[in-house]
């Protein structure tokens, strides 16, 4: 099974779809519309052109479904579950139609607009949805046959690990228990030869038997111990869910899937919805991009001033932790003196004597980080996120705030509730003080909350509250 080649096959049949339907659409035109104008006329004359409209009007479905969130997990559809957003979408493409296209055209009744919307709508809905449903029947077929499975390993050997099993595999056609993950010698509820080894031997596990879900059930699952487990399974590209207790049952987070299975609490998907996920990493795409060619004269300027202002490079890569915990090289103007940690991390403060008279204001008013914007477009980052620490930071803070790892489930960002509050965090103690409001944010994470936070940070940036 694999996902990018499902995620091709539902992008493809979706186009086919697309361009039948605009085919139909316009032997329609030409049926209702066109025969009425032109008919004292030998020569058929259209007011659009067909050809062009061929390879624009697909294009423009696949965005509105990208950006619907239908794409986002291409394996678990169900035909239930797709009506809604095709009818959405598809309701969607027809009105940008009709006022991009239509409502130019010359007609005789102006109800045939309203027929033309109406028929666009019908042709749109009916067909991609024949589509998807045989693909969803194919997928769920090879589902069913364990040609494909979703291997699922279970941390724990005792009776609610045994339950946890049991239910999956009576209600689940796409996951398969190919084993558990042994934490207690005295939980012994499952058979000994299921049992696949322990913690110490999770990334041979999951590399041996193709992991893609975990499940932690636990029969004692204290907190501390619940974030050991949870830390050491985000470096894994594999979904993370745990079994839950009461607090989790009586604040609502725990949830029962679209697919029958028991509630759990899934740990590695985001609070966002998926359609709004996609809108936001569009609107990261969009927006970085035109950020980095709207400020490249800018940016050459600073450049400059750097590279007279000390010696050493205009721009300072260094390794952050990001989503999953994956390292990656974050971009930012040089704000300090060459070599000014000497191998020893220290953190930022506004007093800090290693920052160089460019850098101070450059940081005043966070114009530093706008090489990010980079990070951003590569995927790496965020326009909103919490921001991305370094492992030296992380090791320490996890000591005191177990929780950090949960940040790991999104994108880090330019910026977020933490810096705006707290601004640079010069200690430990403030660093864990801004990871609660990113925690805060992830809790609330929607499109709104987002645009709040922008206009906030734009706020900081005018008054130079950067440091």
């Amino acid at each position: 099974m694999n996902k990018k080649l499902l995620l091709s096959k539902y992008v493809f049949l979706d186009i086919i779809a697309a361009i039948l339907v605009w085919g139909l659409f316009m032997v329609f035109r030409r049926v209702v519309n066109d025969s009425r104008l032109f008919s004292d006329v030998s020569i058929f004359i259209p007011n659009y052109n067909y050809y062009s409209t061929f390879l624009l009007f697909p294009l423009l479905c696949i965005i509105v479904y990208a950006l619907s969130g239908f794409y986002v997990n291409p394996i678990k559809q169900s035909k239930i579950y797709t009506i809604f957003p095709t009818i959405i979408s598809t309701a969607i493409i027809s009105i940008i139609i009709f006022f991009v296209l239509l409502i130019d055209d010359i007609v005789v009744d102006y109800t045939f607009y309203y027929k033309s919307l109406l028929v666009l709508f019908a042709l749109l809905f009916v067909i991609t949805f024949l589509f998807r449903t045989l693909l969803i029947v194919d997928i769920r077929k090879k589902f069913k046959k364990k040609i494909w499975s979703i291997n699922t390993i279970i941390i724990g050997t005792g009776k609610t690990a045994a339950n946890v099993a049991n239910e999956i595999s009576k209600k689940s056609i796409y996951n398969q228990i190919v084993g558990f993950i042994k934490v207690d010698a005295s939980e012994k509820e499952v058979e000994k030869e299921k049992i696949l080894g322990n913690m110490l031997q999770i990334k041979k596990i999951i590399d041996e038997n193709n992991v893609k879900d975990i499940i932690i059930a636990l029969d004692q699952a204290d907190e501390t111990r619940l974030f050991e487990f949870i830390n050491k399974l985000f470096e894994f590209d594999v979904e993370i869910h745990f079994v839950p207790r009461l607090y989790e049952i009586i604040t609502g987070k725990a949830k029962i899937d679209k697919y029958g299975l028991l509630p759990f609490v899934s740990v590695s998907k985001p609070a966002m919805s998926d359609w709004q996920l996609s809108v936001k990493r569009a609107f990261d795409i969009l927006f970085s991009l035109f950020s980095i060619v709207l400020l490249s004269p800018l940016m050459l300027y600073f450049g400059i001033l750097i590279k007279y202002g000390s010696k050493g490079p205009v721009f300072f890569k260094q390794e952050r932790i990001g989503r999953f915990g994956k390292p990656f090289y974050i971009l930012k103007f040089r704000t300090m003196y060459e070599n000014a940690e000497n191998g020893t991390p220290r953190l930022s403060n506004p007093t800090d004597d290693r920052v160089t008279k460019v850098g101070t204001v450059l940081r005043k008013y966070r114009l530093d980080e706008i090489p990010q914007f980079f990070n951003v477009f590569k995927g790496e980052m965020s326009l909103v996120g919490p921001r991305p620490e370094r492992k030296y930071f992380i090791d320490q803070i996890v000591k005191e705030a177990p929780f950090y790892f949960l940040i790991y489930k999104i994108r880090p960002g330019l910026t977020s509730w933490g810096p705006i509050k707290i601004g640079y965090s010069d200690t430990i103690d403030k660093m864990i003080e801004r990871l609660n409001y990113d925690i805060l944010y992830m809790e609330n994470m929607s499109l709104t909350t987002d645009l709040k936070i922008l206009i906030f940070t734009i706020e900081v940036l005018f008054k130079g509250k950067g440091m």
